[in-house]
């Protein structure tokens, strides 16, 4: 039994992750275009006709632009909080609309996805966790600050989308306006680096197989010194940058697997839609 995952696109010009099984998939958020999502999904071997369902973290354009084509053309649920929904300006057809409410677990065939809230300057932001059987797969990314429901699922996770958006020196010495400065690092904003180490270090699973570095700054950060900084406490946890600009490979996520163990390579995930 395993899970199979990968970032689509992640960062202030797109985010959208991937998380399935060899039947069927969900995404969380989609803030890319249909066709950059379907390019990128074929590059890897991955079929839409597995993706069963959208859950929308909030309304930020950089989240839900590519809801509306995508959905429409695959004929797609889309769950989303009705203040989501209103704020986000999304124009859906009725039956593809499908409200949730924090902790209240929802069946996509065998996926469990369960919604919690989180810090973020949005109408009724939340975070996910994509659970089957024992496996457990959360996205935690727009979060101003840790608070007690996203450190309680990141215990409980074999693998982690986490924010690590801004390095607090490159954002002090940036030319962002103040006003700008203060929301991101407000408490409603975005993970700084420092934040984002502090949590995955004192709260990871022995488990914790893969973290995926999520929606860094392209300003207010540097892949290279995230990939760095958590690799010198990354233990047996693989340690990946999700791109801003290309998807990740796809990772397997299942108990007891070794960190090392390396994504699918292109010809075995190239199998996986037909599963």
């Amino acid at each position: 039994m395993e899970l199979f995952i990968t970032s689509l696109n992640s960062g202030s010009n797109g985010n959208c992750y991937y998380i399935g099984n060899r039947r069927e998939a969900v995404l969380v958020d989609a803030g890319i275009s249909c066709r950059e999502t379907e390019k990128r999904m074929k590059r890897l071997g991955l079929s839409m006709d597995k993706v069963k369902a959208i859950f929308v973290s909030h309304e930020h354009s950089d989240h839900i632009k590519g809801i509306p084509v995508l959905a429409k053309k695959y004929q797609l649920p889309v769950y989303i909080t009705e203040r989501t929904l209103f704020r986000g300006g999304l124009m859906l057809p009725a039956p593809q609309v499908m409200p949730f409410t924090a902790y209240e677990t929802i069946n996509v065939g065998d996926l469990c996805i369960t919604a919690f809230p989180k810090f973020h300057d949005a109408s009724e932001p939340h975070s996910f966790v994509i659970s089957y059987n024992d496996i457990r797969v959360g996205v935690f990314t727009d979060i101003g600050r840790p608070c007690e429901h996203v450190i309680k699922n990141f215990r409980e996770c074999h693998a982690v989308f986490l924010e690590a958006n801004y390095d607090d020196e490159m954002l002090d010495k940036g030319n962002y306006p103040y006003y700008l400065k203060q929301r991101i690092r407000g408490g409603l904003g975005h993970l700084s680096n420092k934040q984002a180490l502090e949590l995955f270090t004192s709260c990871r699973s022995s488990e914790l197989s893969h973290l995926l570095l999520s929606h860094l700054s392209k300003n207010n950060n540097c892949p290279d010194l995230v990939h760095s900084l958590f690799s010198q406490h990354a233990g047996s946890t693989s340690v990946v940058v999700a791109s801003r600009y290309e998807e990740t490979p796809v990772y397997i996520i299942s108990p007891g697997r070794s960190a090392t163990t390396l994504p699918v390579a292109s010809s075995e995930s190239r199998q996986l839609q037909f599963f």
